[in-house]
């Protein structure tokens, strides 16, 4: 627990100096109020197309937010001397924007009522119609009332308030004006606002460094499984290998079972293996299927052409797969399974898949098995696809760790907010 919290403890009826409240029981010198009572708002402004422009001031639009940031693609503007006409849409710093149009919660990047903070960056911007601009009355904080947009209890709100169809709903400011919001005097405001910005700004840290190291990891990748950097001690010239001499053809056959299994499938893009846990074989009229094992070369021969390929791991061997995914073993003198974890996702690998997968349109592309064990790749001896493999597997373990952190953080921010933001949690030292 922070140096600046302290836990009251758990009761299900009010303790003394607590009181219950519709959304539950908080500290009694806290108060219930609605986001309309507590804020003013400006809605946003209807731009007509012709006068938008390359560069000038940005216009922020729906379609430019996600769940809790502005995408930098697409960006629209309008002139300088035009802008100067709608003042009254400016953003400010740490401005609220809520779209009042969208899809239904949780899907969180096109969902109406997402709350998105203006950073400095786009203080100035003008905001576009289908938003409004929420800026807090002076007994409330803005950072604070922030917070409260991010709990479940908010997107259980919006869910009761939507109108529309599958494919569009909107809210009306008189209904989301009614969301009751905790509120503690504003001194206990700014200090819980002020202990949970320290979690946001890790998280911020911890996502730069993960975008770095993305970056980092795809150049590192690329230049190394294409020969262009060459590691350390390694001089001798890339052979061109025909895969048949990389990979054995292993189907290992097996009567379909009697009752549910683990059966395996392949995500399109390089995204991997996926698990279909007790799995029902009466569901397949087919009476053979395969069995997979760790370092095995999996393909789906219907989705090769859409990068439907990867390396069989530990946590999937055993699973059972069906004809249209043939598996492949390595000829240790020529290829390592650890070297093709990363050489089978490359964008140039994608391309040999789509070559050998041909078919109309739409998505009907059925890969040939036996041009499949005839495409030639380059590549380099054992000994340096061994360090290769190594190099790039710690830098994929490094991101990993940093991932794991953001989410470990993440858990920790929300943990704590639910506590802080209630008054389960108090905090000390206001002065």
């Amino acid at each position: 627990m922070n140096n600046d919290t302290l836990e009251i403890p758990k009761s299900t009826k009010a303790p003394l100096g607590y009181k219950q409240t519709a959304v539950g029981i908080i500290p009694e010198d806290w108060e219930i109020r609605t986001l309309g009572e507590i804020t003013n708002y400006i809605k946003g402004f209807a731009f007509k197309s012709d006068i938008y422009t390359t560069e000038g001031v940005r216009i922020i639009r729906i379609s430019d937010t996600t769940s809790n940031s502005i995408k930098e693609e697409g960006a629209i503007y309008i002139d300088y001397d035009e802008a100067s006409k709608y003042k009254k849409w400016e953003l400010k710093l740490n401005d609220l924007v809520f779209t009042t149009v969208g899809s239904r919660p949780p899907m969180y990047d096109s969902m109406v009522g997402k709350v998105i903070k203006i950073e400095e960056k786009y203080k100035g911007a003008l905001l576009n119609q289908n938003a409004v601009i929420i800026r807090s009355k002076e007994f409330a904080y803005q950072e604070f009332i922030f917070n409260q947009f991010k709990v479940k209890r908010y997107l259980e709100f919006i869910e009761t308030i939507v109108r529309g169809n599958a494919n569009q709903v909107s809210i009306t400011l008189d209904n989301l004006f009614k969301y009751q919001l905790i509120f503690p005097p504003l001194p206990e405001q700014q200090k819980i606002a002020s202990i949970l910005s320290t979690w946001d700004v890790a998280i911020d840290n911890c996502k730069a460094i993960i975008e770095e190291l993305k970056v980092r990891n795809k150049g590192l990748t690329q230049k190394l499984l294409s020969g262009k950097i060459r590691v350390k001690g390694f001089s001798e010239n890339w052979k061109v290998k025909v895969m048949n001499e990389c990979l054995n053809f292993t189907p290992r056959p097996i009567e379909k079972p009697s009752e549910n299994y683990l059966a395996l499938g392949l995500r399109s893009h390089g995204k991997g293996v996926f698990h279909k846990n007790d799995f029902d074989p009466a569901s397949i009229a087919m009476e053979t299927i395969y069995e997979v094992k760790e370092n095995d070369l999996i393909i789906n021969i219907t989705f090769a052409w859409e990068h439907a390929v990867a390396i069989v791991s530990k946590k999937d061997e055993g699973g059972l797969v069906s004809h249209r995914f043939p598996t492949y073993t390595f000829n240790s003198q020529n290829a390592i399974p650890d070297f093709f974890r990363h050489f089978v996702l490359q964008k140039h690998f994608k391309f040999l898949l789509e070559l050998i997968s041909p078919g109309g349109a739409g998505r009907n592309r059925v890969m040939s098995k036996i041009d499949f064990l005839k495409l030639e790749i380059k590549l380099p001896n054992i000994a340096e696809q061994k360090v290769i493999a190594n190099i790039l597997d710690k830098a994929t373990e490094e991101l990993d760790q940093y991932q794991q952190k953001l989410q470990t953080l993440q858990l920790q921010k929300k943990g704590l907010m639910q506590q802080l933001l209630t008054g389960k949690v108090r905090v000390k030292n206001l002065k």
